[in-house]
């Protein structure tokens, strides 16, 4: 028999594959790619930055790594580079979550767009220190703006419709330690 606790976090880590791999799927569509077009909002890296502010533990560092390689890879991304940095943007998080636990809405909005704006930097310095050609600053800066309009959205419905919250004061995890 699974322990309920453990059958959770499993639930959720699948959840959050399907999600991914929805989204993914979405992003591969050519819809909405006529010129001039403004860029639409990287969802899937609001989802695991969400996922990760509340409750870490659904989602671990493989398998944050696994999904956003395979997007790296189908959306012909250099492979392996988007990957790392969001790794290391959700494992700067997580090694933050019990100071930023407790904190307001506004202030984790605040946080994250100042997170997700160091990745988009980190990205394009990358590209640029070894001369790839990349999108106009202002193109890809919107997507970004866009990302942290939407982050919001993201976290509320993923606590309505997906149950994500912030853990309660003397919840535990599987193996009974403090969340």
């Amino acid at each position: 028999m699974v322990d309920p606790l453990r059958r959770d976090v499993l639930v959720h880590r699948s959840i959050f594959v399907g999600v991914a791999l929805a989204l993914i799927f979405l992003r591969l569509l050519p819809m909405g790619s006529a010129a001039g077009s403004l860029p639409g909002p990287d969802i899937l890296l609001c989802l695991i930055l969400a996922w990760v502010q509340r409750r870490p533990d659904y989602l671990p560092a493989l398998l944050i790594a696994a999904v956003v390689l395979l997007e790296d890879l189908l959306l012909m991304r250099p492979p392996g580079l988007w990957t790392a940095l969001v790794v290391l943007g959700t494992e700067i998080l997580r090694s933050r979550i019990a100071l930023t636990r407790e904190l307001s809405f506004a202030v984790e909005w605040l946080f994250m767009a100042v997170l997700m704006m160091a990745l988009f930097l980190g990205y394009r310095m990358a590209f640029a220190i070894t001369f790839l050609p990349q999108t106009s600053f202002g193109y890809a800066m919107t997507q970004v703006v866009a990302s942290i309009l939407v982050y919001p959205g993201v976290v509320w419905l993923s606590h309505l419709t997906l149950g994500v919250h912030k853990p309660g004061m003397g919840e535990v995890d599987d193996k009974g330690r403090r969340l």
